[in-house]
Formats: structure tokens, sequence, C-alpha cells
């Protein structure tokens, strides 16, 4: 199998019958930090599995980003799925945050499987669940947090799906993120950095031990 121990705990429960379909069917990726993955207009081959690293699913408006959520370890995209029941044509881009491996399944083979093996629509409500609750998050955050927030809330997120403290993040991505500008970035950071909450340094942008990296 491609990656054993991955399948059994997400694909298990559907069975062995599944399980040699998806031995049979799916294969293993690996990329680099910042590959891109899939772009708008680009038509879905494959459905993405994260096994180890994230993606960043997003919208371009005007050369801006507005981020949808991060697929972490065991996630998939749900915006690519729910393609396969039209034009399989992809409405977001979908970048490598870090190297990332990814198990892949084709997208006209999971069609099938969806109507073979109808509890595999589990695995989709809990996917739906998870992006509802980001796009929530992210709307609460825009609508009722004040920039500086959300460029803490951003940081302590980056730091908590990589795992690195300190992240290596310009201030020009910041503000891409955010649907802002670099400048006002810049000014954001050296107030929160004045204020304790942060540590610029050569090596990143770095939470102190003490805080804790849990966005509010």
């Amino acid at each position: 199998m491609v990656d054993n121990q991955f399948i059994l705990n997400k694909f298990g429960f559907l069975g062995n019958d599944f399980l040699e379909e998806i031995d049979q069917h799916s294969s293993l990726i690996k990329v680099k930090g910042k590959t891109e993955i899939l772009a708008e207009g680009n038509k879905i081959k494959n459905i993405p599995f994260v096994i180890n690293g994230s993606l960043k699913v997003y919208a371009l408006n005007d050369e801006r980003e507005l981020i949808y959520n991060y697929i972490r370890s065991g996630e998939t995209c749900l915006m690519s799925f729910s393609t396969i029941f039209n034009d399989f044509v992809s409405r977001v881009y979908v970048v490598s945050e870090e190297d990332t491996e990814m198990l892949i399944i084709p997208a006209s083979i999971l069609l099938d499987w969806l109507i073979k093996y109808p509890q595999i629509n589990k695995l989709f409500y809990y996917e739906f669940d998870l992006r509802f609750t980001d796009i929530m998050n992210m709307v609460n955050d825009a609508v009722f947090h004040k920039l500086d927030k959300r460029v803490l809330n951003y940081i302590k997120q980056q730091i908590s799906i990589t795992g690195k403290n300190p992240i290596k993040l310009t201030h020009k991505e910041i503000a891409n993120n955010l649907g802002t500008s670099r400048e006002v970035v810049s000014r954001v950071l050296k107030k929160v950095e004045n204020e304790g909450e942060i540590i610029q340094t050569k090596e990143g942008i770095k939470i102190p031990v003490n805080e804790n990296v849990r966005i509010n």
C-alpha cells in the first residue's frame, strides 16, 4: 500500500474491499513548499488527502489573496471534491505551505466510489464541518477584530500549522493573505512587537514562549 497506516486510519472503516481498491487506484506524491497544486480554472483530475505537511486554499482578487482554509494532515480539499458533481473545474488556488506528502485519488474513481461505498460520505460530512468552521472563523476575524489582532492571529495560525517558532513570513506575504498593504503590516508588526506580542529576528517572527499560540 502507498501508506498503510494512513490509509487504515482514514479509510479502514470502509472494509477490506475498499482498501484493495484504494491500493490499486491511489498514488503518493511529495511536493516542495510553495508549490502550486491547483489554479482557478484548472480541470481537477485528482483529489488530494494530506498525509504530512499542509496546503493553503485561497482565491485571488486584484492580486490579493483571500484565504479560505488550510488543509492539514489527514484532511482533504473539500472545494476540489465538490467539483466532481458538476464540471470538475477548480474555483480556487491550492498551494503547499511547506514540504507536503499527499495521497491522491482520481476524481472520476472517487465519484464511482460514492455510489459503490456510500459510507465514504462520512468523510466529507466531517470535512464540510471543518471547512464551515474555518470560514466562520475567517468571517468573525475580519468583521470583529482589528488589523493588529488579525495579524497576530495569522502568525499564530502559521506557527500552529508548521510547528515552527520563529516562522519565516515576509511582510508582503502577510499583507497578501490579509488583504492589506505591506506598509500597513509593517506598522502593525512594529506595534505588536513593542507590546511584547512578537519578536522579529533574522530567523523570522517569533511568539514568545510564554505566549499561548492558540488563535483567539
